[in-house]
């Protein structure tokens, strides 16, 4: 039988295609992948090897790495476990504590396991393979592979970020902004689409900001990958307000193969919040962009973060960001409690919020995100949405989203499987889609998430 290898990411879909192509290292050197939570739960399916890939974005995605990592220790104590991402690049020798650790690996090292690693054996103490920022040049490529059996798959496109927000560690844990080469991005996005991928997601710190060193631009690639042969559509994961150009703009609502649907981080609607953030726009300048993004685009489905607590964030100017998101025509809100991360210029700032008051204003954020996306939900009422239907089967029900990020769910059917369904909606009810797939007699229930 061969060794069998469990991957498990905390963060962003960036992360996820990262911890992909290391599941698929360990798939050419003859590992069997295994599924994590399965692992843990099953003594029959546990595994040899654990790759935890970390995030540091806020203080409690490090607490679930160290929580994760002792459980899984607790019932595999004989297993080898290697730490790699955001967070063992920043704070290496923390992971290293940990009994039971094997190695912790930085930005710089994580797609270069197998080169680092002779043997994954057991180690008395923690071995450390982490490169200083200052030395991550390097643009490691990375997407989805049969490691991680997706439907859509995530593309890495670009990594580090040249920002300097007050609040951020990602600059110190990814260094500066970098592109993967355009000849190489083709080459590689042509490769997903021959697999079968219908969805690729372009993923990185900053996507907005690819192509500087190339003399290109994220608008300028897209334009050459739309025109790779095939039945795709892509989806940017995330990308800057100062970033969202008039030309993507347009390509997106001219084009089938562009999906309607942005993710923009605002963090604030507060003028003075966003001024100590050292954030690149103002809320007027945020506003603006959304009601320009819809009124070209009325189907278009818009994500928004937005952090609370932030240093000196009064009552006040919190209720700015509120009355601001809420006349605001957007979809959804991934919302963030404010933590104090190590070496950012926010640790430093006076006037911090009490945590219990930070947790409070999230909840009535999150309570608003629910009241938008069922009133975005709800204007797909009598409209017809192409869907893209994923392979996992949970519980007898499967998943796939719109081009607009409506997620929909149905009772598993094989034959739906990484195909693109036309699917009338007829009703909304709290979070529940009510609609017919397009050539059957039959109705059939299609509840959103």
């Amino acid at each position: 039988m061969p060794n069998k290898v469990a991957l498990h990411t905390i963060g962003c879909k960036l992360n996820f295609s990262e911890t992909s192509t290391i599941g698929n290292q360990f798939l050419s050197n003859g590992y069997e992948v295994v599924d994590f939570w399965k692992s843990i739960e099953s003594p029959a399916e546990k595994a040899d090897v654990y790759i935890f890939n970390t995030c540091s974005v806020t203080e409690n995605a490090e607490k679930e790495c160290r929580q994760l990592v002792r459980r899984v220790l607790r019932k595999n104590p004989d297993a080898f476990v290697a730490v790699t991402g955001c967070y063992a690049q920043l704070r290496p020798e923390e992971i290293s504590k940990i009994d039971g650790v094997d190695v912790v690996l930085g930005s710089k090292e994580k797609l270069k396991l197998f080169s680092l690693i002779d043997s994954f054996q057991k180690n008395e103490l923690a071995c450390i393979y982490v490169s200083p920022t200052q030395q991550l040049n390097e643009f490691g490529a990375a997407h989805s592979t049969d490691a991680d059996s997706r439907t859509r798959a995530y593309f890495k496109i670009q990594d580090g970020c040249d920002y300097k927000c007050s609040f951020c560690t990602i600059p110190l844990a990814r260094g500066k902004s970098r592109s993967m080469n355009p000849e190489e991005l083709i080459k590689e996005f042509t490769a997903l689409v021959k697999k079968g991928y219908k969805e690729i997601i372009l993923t990185g710190v900053n996507v907005g900001d690819y192509g500087k060193a190339f003399d290109t631009s994220l608008y300028q690639i897209l334009l050459k990958i739309i025109n790779v042969p095939g039945d795709f559509r892509i989806r940017i994961s995330s990308i800057e307000p100062n970033l969202l150009s008039d030309e993507i703009l347009e390509l997106t609502a001219e084009s089938e193969k562009m999906c309607k649907h942005f993710h923009i981080p605002l963090q604030s609607g507060s003028p003075e919040i966003l001024k100590l953030m050292q954030r690149r726009y103002k809320a007027s300048y945020y506003s603006e962009l959304v009601f320009k993004l819809k009124e070209r685009i009325p189907e278009l489905g818009i994500g928004v973060d937005v952090i609370t607590g932030f240093p000196g964030e009064t009552e006040k100017y919190f209720l700015e960001t509120y009355k601001f998101l809420r006349e605001l025509p957007v979809s959804y809100l991934h919302v963030f409690t404010y933590s104090e991360r190590p070496d950012t210029k926010a640790i430093n700032m006076l006037n911090p919020i009490d945590v219990n008051e930070r947790r409070k204003h999230t909840n009535m954020l999150r309570i608003l995100s629910s009241k938008k996306k069922h009133a975005f939900y709800s204007e797909s009422t009598g409209k017809e949405l192409r869907v893209l239907f994923e392979a996992e089967n949970a519980d007898g029900m499967m998943r796939g989203f719109s081009s607009n990020y409506i997620r929909i769910e149905t009772p598993f059917d094989y034959s739906l499987v990484n195909k693109f369904s036309d699917v009338v909606i007829s009703e909304v009810n709290d979070d529940a889609c009510f609609g017919e797939i397009k050539g059957t007699e039959k109705s059939i229930d299609l509840i959103a998430c």
